[in-house]
């Protein structure tokens, strides 16, 4: 073979290398139904899944087990009630199958509300579950369903599907007063989110402090289908996120009139957390004393603890990263990228959002990291193949420093070939073990910081 065959060879494999193919390496979201961990995540309710065998358990070890390690809390994880259907079903039908496994669940299992949701086959072969829900809705009782077959999008896509569910068959129609200082919260994706509790906690705490009364609605501190029950009272609805959580609050907007902030950036450290107090106290009219003086004994507590910092910052700097890569959903990414920038002085180098936000949210989104702070701005990728995205992280210009990439187990090795930092804040976290860590508000901020200095300087030991 001749060297211009050689070099035409070589050419042609490189351009194949770089086409993208129909498949994605390692995909970090679950499918439709794996918003089952929606249910899971508010207190006293239980999942039934209309499903293929496995789906219920896949869902689970992705989402809630190897992502921190989580559990499945009272909704009961991999073995909540599936019918778990075979070809029989998908010939004749599942509906029989579901009527029996649901009458079953009532009779076996205590909880406030059951959800029933379903899988591609159900879906796809056209089993009417409305109809079949509706027979044990009519006896008064509580249950509602959702149709969350894979092919309808994400985990994301299928948690927007349930919360409609549940506020439109169980929370139902209201046209009384509001209650004034009364809200709720619509943020993090339950178990998707590795440290969604304890950042729930946190976002209650913060928003209590100044002032509100809060329906957090998913987590420890939600206060089950009673709170749920409550959400139509609401004086409004926060939407904290760049987009999970809008299809949810037009929806109520337009059931219930109530009007809703949008504030894209989930707080962290005291500069955005005070100024997202700020604007969340402005919208709602309430006592702006009172929540200046909660801000500003926050603020105190943070930076006491920040000046003490100051001293390892003083000593080590030599040895700390200059540049970063944040590789995850879009709610932790833009919250990591304008902490990472304003509070620790570091340069964004790549920004890969992971979870597929429908087209229509991203150019506010790309909008966003235009304005990270008022000296910077940066670009920020949309992309789902692992492949794609290591490739990308191993082409991007880290200067002479070695990186720290805030990613996933996913890149650990890749965070060792360019013999960088790691730290795991989205899914998968498979090493790590979340109770109620938080990473965000001002006491999560410092725990991140924590976590960020402590990688670092361990990797020396």
């Amino acid at each position: 073979m001749s060297n211009m065959e050689l070099k035409c060879e070589k050419e042609s494999t490189n351009k194949t290398k770089k086409k993208k193919s129909n498949s994605i390496e390692q995909v970090r979201y679950g499918c439709a139904l794996g918003a089952m961990h929606t249910a899971f995540a508010i207190p006293r309710v239980i999942p039934i899944c209309h499903c293929g065998p496995g789906c219920v358990d896949k869902q689970t070890a992705n989402i809630a087990f190897y992502n921190g390690f989580q559990g499945g809390g009272y909704g009961g994880a991999s073995v909540v009630p599936s019918t778990n259907i075979y070809e029989k079903e998908v010939i004749f039908g599942g509906e029989d199958r579901l009527r029996e496994l649901i009458d079953a669940t009532f009779k076996v299992l205590d909880a406030d509300l059951f959800v029933v949701m379903t899988g591609c086959i159900p879906d796809t072969v056209g089993d009417d579950v409305g109809s079949v829900v509706g027979e044990f809705q009519a006896k008064g009782l509580p249950v509602v369903y959702a149709e969350t077959g894979g092919f309808k999008g994400n985990n994301f896509i299928g948690h927007e599907l349930v919360t409609e569910a549940i506020i439109d068959q169980y929370v139902g129609d209201y046209d009384g007063p509001y209650q004034k200082g009364l809200v709720n919260v619509w943020s993090l994706l339950p178990f998707h989110n590795t440290f969604w509790r304890g950042d729930l906690v946190e976002i209650k705490r913060i928003l209590e402090g100044v002032g509100l009364k809060v329906n957090i609605l998913f987590g420890h501190e939600s206060g089950g289908v009673d709170e749920w029950k409550s959400i139509k009272k609401a004086q409004f609805n926060l939407v904290l996120s760049p987009w999970l959580g809008l299809k949810t609050a037009e929806h109520l907007k337009e059931k219930y009139g109530q009007p809703y902030l949008h504030i894209p950036t989930i707080p962290i450290g005291a500069k955005e957390t005070s100024s997202f107090l700020r604007k969340v106290v402005d919208f709602a009219g309430i006592d702006k004393e009172k929540a200046d003086n909660f801000i500003k004994n926050e603020e105190k507590k943070y930076y006491e603890y920040l000046e003490d910092f100051s001293d390892f910052y003083a000593e080590y700097w030599w040895g700390l990263p200059a540049k970063f890569a944040v590789i995850g959903d879009s709610a932790y990414n833009l919250a990591l990228t304008k902490f990472l920038v304003n509070q620790l002085g570091l340069i964004p180098a790549s920004q890969i959002i992971t979870e597929n936000p429908p087209e229509k949210y991203r150019e506010a989104i790309r909008n966003e990291y235009r304005h990270i702070a008022d000296d910077v701005s940066t670009d920020v990728e949309f992309e789902e193949d692992s492949y794609v995205i290591h490739e990308k992280i191993r082409n991007t210009d880290f200067g002479h420093k070695p990186p720290i990439i805030f990613g996933t187990t996913w890149e650990r090795d890749l965070a060792k070939e360019l013999k960088g930092f790691i730290v795991e804040v989205g899914f998968p976290a498979s090493y790590e073990v979340v109770l109620s860590k938080s990473y965000i508000g001002y006491r999560g901020a410092l725990t991140l910081i924590e976590k960020i200095y402590t990688t670092i300087v361990s990797a020396s030991a």
